[in-house]
């Protein structure tokens, strides 16, 4: 190396390389040793432990020519570059071969001598010996390395893990390899009667799921990390419930599907969510979805900047689009997307649209420049007692929204409306305009050669104006949560679930159709209400306001007369839409008596399927 790159060159680099060298020369004479040792040994139980000051000469001449032809070796075949890590099964590996051919060779030597020097068994012997010797010395070495890099005693924070799958063991093994990790892992718990008294890194199995109690006080944790992959969540509250009343913080690591794209480590341990608590099933993981279809395709979502758009648009990103274009009306929100996907949000880029969906003009010169090939339509008013009091509002930017975007999409290869569970027997304006959307959808479906279909789910959490993020603001504040009605229900799900159904249905939703969800049991309000107080231990009280206009005790994911069937996947059904004629909803007066809109919003949902109209949906509406 030249004198001035040596100057350059970091100060931190050159000490790793030094103790990199110094550990190998350690090792190489360590293996001299062993082989060394290894012949004498060999020879010596050859002789029946009785060497004559000659004979172990000798051994020791030999073993010290098997060490110089195992280094040789060793040096072609680069055992000691640091190919693999110290200790591994693929470093004994190559220890095992090189020990191997080195044996060979000496015993090749030997016999053709008359007088051998040390009896013919002695390399294979010798070489067995030798070979764990070596591997010893590396776990000596890998133990006490193991040790320094365990976190401080006196300053880590002992835990005690529940879950010993493949996350739980990654967990532990992340903490054990960090000096600087905040926990020190001091037991673990596991349901399987198989891992009792197993051990990990040297943690023990203590018991499982009745043994929380006993376990936090004998170790003395002070901190319980849930670290079963897609638990139920009755698991986890169970545990969760264990862990507080025996004093200790409990913690969870994120679900398999959140860490797909990294190694776990310590830094991926959280809070409890609501979402970890809800007495429903994830069934996020149990979907497939490719991405094949979006690759390299152009893409448009509308209402980017919501919490269904947003998040589409993130894991669109993943499955490498040629281009996605992001459209919405609100400023704010492009900024904080773009911000989210990239890190900066200079708003220059064509990537961004600032767009009304009232503005049918404008909707079909984007479309018509821009040439997307895929659409997500996630646009929309969405808070049901407000369009209840405003219904005008619903009609242009849910049903004559929808419908500029539609007429705008002659030569979209696939189109996605997203709806609502409310859309099933819609009692709603809200559920009135999507189901509106879903046959508008169908009828674009029966005029247009591309594929036309919608995705129906249920509430999603923490998106903007959801229960969960009511309930939040009002327990943060100290004031009185607000439940409708003690038995009201819900579906629920998160937006992760919500947008993979939505790119589910782009890969396997067909002309005309609604695809729905199976999401489990619905959740009791009141229930999580009551979930959400207990676990940000407030003492909050609950208040029933009643039902609202508009507003169902239950929520149903299928209407009167829908079939639920299930052709391509057990968890998604497929529901046949009605066609709706766009004329039907161009005589529609935003401006009317709120009652009279309500009125025809209900009759348009109601009424049979329509006629087609000659190939195309375009029609001037009264606007």
């Amino acid at each position: 190396m030249p004198p001035e790159a040596e100057k350059t060159e970091p100060t931190g680099t050159t000490r790793r390389r030094t103790r990199s060298g110094q550990r190998t020369a350690g090792f190489l004479a360590t293996d001299g040793v062993a082989w060394v040792g290894g012949f004498v040994a060999a020879a010596w139980s050859r002789y029946e432990f009785d060497l004559t000051a000659g004979q172990l000469a000798r051994a020791v001449g030999v073993g010290a020519l098997a060490a110089l032809l195992h280094v040789t070796i060793s040096a072609l075949r680069r055992v000691y570059s640091g190919r693999h890590p110290l200790g591994s099964l693929q470093e004994i590996r190559g220890l095992a071969g090189t020990t191997a051919a080195t044996a060979v060779l000496v015993l090749l030597i030997l016999l053709p001598l008359d007088q051998r020097p040390i009896p013919a068994s002695t390399p294979l012997v010798g070489a067995a010996l030798t070979l764990l010797l070596m591997c010893a010395a590396r776990i000596a070495y890998r133990h006490r390395h193991d040790l320094a890099m365990r976190p401080d005693a006196r300053s880590a924070t002992p835990v005690l893990l529940f879950g010993l799958g493949e996350a739980g063991q990654g967990l532990v093994r992340a903490m054990l390899g960090d000096p600087l990790s905040r926990y020190l892992p001091v037991g673990v718990l596991d349901d399987d009667p198989a891992k009792r008294d197993l051990r990990v890194g040297g943690v023990r199995v203590l018991g499982g799921r009745h043994d929380v109690g006993a376990a936090i006080r004998r170790t003395g944790a002070t901190t319980l990390i849930f670290s079963v992959a897609n638990a139920d969540a009755a698991l986890i509250r169970q545990i969760r419930e264990a862990t507080l009343q025996a004093g200790a913080a409990f913690k969870v690591l994120p679900p398999v599907r959140d860490l797909v794209d990294h190694r776990i480590t310590v830094t991926d341990v959280r809070d409890v969510q609501i979402s970890d608590l809800l007495g429903r099933r994830q069934v996020v993981s149990d979907l497939t979805v490719t991405g094949t279809g979006l690759t390299g395709r152009r893409i448009l979502v509308t209402g980017a900047g919501g919490s269904i758009g947003s998040e589409l648009c993130r894991q669109i990103m993943r499955t490498d689009p040629g281009e996605l274009m992001m459209l919405d009306r609100d400023e704010s929100a492009l900024h904080g997307l773009q911000m989210s996907l990239s890190g900066r949000a200079l708003l220059d880029g064509p990537e961004l649209i600032l767009a009304d969906l009232r503005d049918e003009e404008r909707i079909r010169r984007i479309i018509r420049e821009r040439r997307p090939e895929i659409i997500f339509h996630a646009a929309a008013l969405k808070h049901l007692t407000l369009l209840q009091r405003h219904p005008g509002e619903a009609i242009k930017t849910n049903v004559w929204g929808t419908l500029a975007v539609l007429d705008a999409c002659r030569d979209v290869a696939r189109f996605v409306n997203i709806s609502t569970d409310k859309a099933a027997d819609p009692i709603s304006v809200l559920g009135y305009s999507k189901r509106i959307t879903e046959r508008l959808t169908a009828h674009a479906a029966a005029t247009y050669p591309g594929t036309f279909l919608s995705v129906r789910f249920g509430n999603v959490l923490s998106s903007r104006g959801s229960v969960v993020t009511a309930f939040q603001r009002q327990i943060e504040a100290g004031q009185p949560v607000t439940v409708t009605h003690p038995d009201v229900s819900r579906y629920l799900m998160t937006v992760q679930e919500a947008v993979h159904l939505v790119l589910q249905a782009a890969e396997i939703g067909r002309d005309s159709e609604a695809l729905v969800l199976d999401m489990g049991e619905p959740v009791r309000i009141d229930d999580l209400a009551r979930q959400m107080i207990a676990q940000a231990a407030s003492d909050s009280r609950i208040v029933y306001t009643g039902l609202r206009p508009g507003e169902k005790l239950h929520e149903d994911l299928l209407g009167t007369g829908e079939t639920d069937l299930r052709p391509l996947h057990p968890l998604i059904s497929h529901v046949a839409v009605p066609a709706l004629d766009p004329i039907e909803v161009s005589g529609l007066d935003p401006f009317d008596d709120p009652d009279k809109i309500i009125s025809q919003l209900a009759m348009l949902c109601a009424q049979p399927t329509g006629p087609v109209v000659g190939g195309t949906l375009g029609i001037p509406l009264a606007r």
